[in-house]
């Protein structure tokens, strides 16, 4: 570039702004091209994708297996409604079922639309399985939760900035502290029907929990006949160093709800996974997507159950992931106060004497790494599993250079 080359980046991000609701606040950056765990904006300038479009892009961009996978269905038949079956759903609906160990995958399009979907069943399996009276069904969550934007979903958020002005709120839901056995415990009644929480609390900074939690949340839900719902929509599908996030519990939930990585970074898929005793509590018309389990969707889906089958990208996450930590918690003490996370997932506590979490990510984005920030100086780093160890190390360097 010269310099009379006239930069498109802020041409761009003013007529955005004058077409667009303010429902996000994103970086000043405009991408044009992605490839691996690169992208390029459209003044030519190349970043290190540290979000992975918040682990929507497990595969990176444009993996060749994916782009291939849609491309041959896109010659094909994209879309055809669930008033009919089409060739790609069977095989989808098998193989995902198969990597969950579960009896039934019912596909979506959004992981918001998965949660609805898992409320729906856990009420509906209340009222008839364990047979709750009509309108009672309680379904008990955990405090700073993040499980989409939909009105019942903000409805038990704890964040003023998702709930407020969005009443009047839906009830039927009991929200105790993260991590807090015996809260949970004590908010157990005979209406509960689940408790859905995440393996690991994205939005709230990438908590993790306490060791040996999730294994008495199984527990108090066997005990009181409850499902229990794991939401591993960013924590799933390898991102954490295994398939789910839950497996560094040593526990199987009752129902999986997945998205983001499903869809390989191409299309919006999601689903919930669980056995027929619970799954099959729908019955025709009780609920529904049209575009959800479409063909597009299904080839790609199947793709991305078939890599990670393998389990390349988990071991690889795990391996990394150990590097990734390691460099990190090298800087605390360094602007760095805490780390906390697992595999190829990090949440980073800023020393907010030193910069907000906003203006720590418009740094790094000044140098070239793209990442995200969350509560006041928290950020969160989430490469796609396809980086390499001298991208971290790259990425991690220009983290310490703007904390120095």
């Amino acid at each position: 570039m010269t310099s009379v080359d006239i930069l498109r980046t802020p041409d761009e991000l003013a007529r955005a702004e004058r077409h667009t609701a303010h429902n996000y606040h994103p970086l000043p950056v405009v991408i044009t091209e992605g490839e691996g765990a690169w992208v390029t904006d459209v003044d030519g300038r190349r970043y290190l994708d540290f979000l992975a479009g918040y682990s929507a892009l497990n595969f990176g961009h444009r993996h060749p297996g994916l782009i291939a996978a849609a491309h041959a269905q896109l010659d094909r038949i994209t879309l055809t409604s669930r008033a009919f079956v089409h060739d790609q759903f069977a095989e989808f609906c098998r193989s995902l079922a198969a990597l969950c160990g579960k009896e039934l995958v019912l596909p979506m399009n959004t992981g918001a639309e998965a949660v609805e979907t898992a409320i729906k069943v856990s009420r509906k399996w209340g009222y008839q399985v364990k047979g709750v009276a009509d309108g009672r069904a309680e379904i008990i969550v955990a405090a700073d939760n993040f499980h989409g934007r939909t009105t019942t979903i903000v409805s038990f958020s704890t964040d003023p900035d998702a709930k407020a002005d969005f009443g009047p709120y839906t009830p039927g839901f009991i929200v105790v502290p993260y991590g807090d056995e015996v809260a949970l415990r004590e908010a157990i009644t005979p209406n509960t029907v689940a408790v859905l929480l995440e393996p690991i609390q994205g939005e709230a900074g990438v908590l993790v929990p306490p060791a040996g939690y999730f294994a008495a949340v199984r527990a108090l839900c066997d005990e009181h006949n409850v499902l229990m719902v794991a939401d591993e929509i960013q924590s799933g599908l390898g991102r954490t160093g295994r398939t789910f996030a839950i497996e560094h519990e040593g526990v199987v939930p009752d129902m999986y709800v997945l998205g983001k990585a499903l869809g390989g970074g191409i299309v919006p898929v999601s689903a919930v996974a669980a056995d027929r005793d619970v799954l099959g509590v729908l019955k025709p018309g009780e609920h529904g997507s049209t575009f959800g389990g479409n063909p597009l969707a299904c080839a790609v889906g199947t793709e991305v159950v078939r890599l990670l089958a393998t389990g390349d990208f988990q071991r690889r996450s795990a391996e990394l992931g150990e590097h990734l930590h390691a460099r990190l918690n090298a800087l605390i003490g360094h602007g760095v106060v805490a780390v906390r996370g697992r595999g190829l997932w990090a949440g980073v506590d800023i020393d907010p004497a030193l910069l907000t979490g906003r203006q720590a990510v418009e740094r790094l984005a000044e140098r070239g790494v793209l990442a995200k920030d969350t509560h006041g100086s928290t950020i969160r780093l989430a490469p796609p599993l396809v980086v390499t160890r001298e991208e971290i190390d790259h990425a991690v360097d220009q983290l310490a250079a703007i904390l120095s």
